[in-house]
């Protein structure tokens, strides 16, 4: 039980990690590769000031 805890743990801290550095990543988009994608630099600013805990899909 306390095994499984951990990795439930660990599990949700490297998620944390990997939005925070995704949402880092998306800060330094060019705008050539926002348009292709179709957001603006509003969008991005908005995406990336969220919290690292704040995960749009609650894994």
């Amino acid at each position: 039980m306390k095994g499984q805890r951990g990795r439930v743990w660990f599990a949700q801290v490297a998620r944390w990690y990997q939005l925070s550095r995704e949402r880092a990543c998306l800060r330094r988009i060019s705008e050539a590769a926002l348009k292709d994608l179709g957001l603006s630099r509003a969008d991005i600013e908005t995406e990336s000031q969220r919290a690292f805990w704040d995960d749009p899909f609650n894994k």
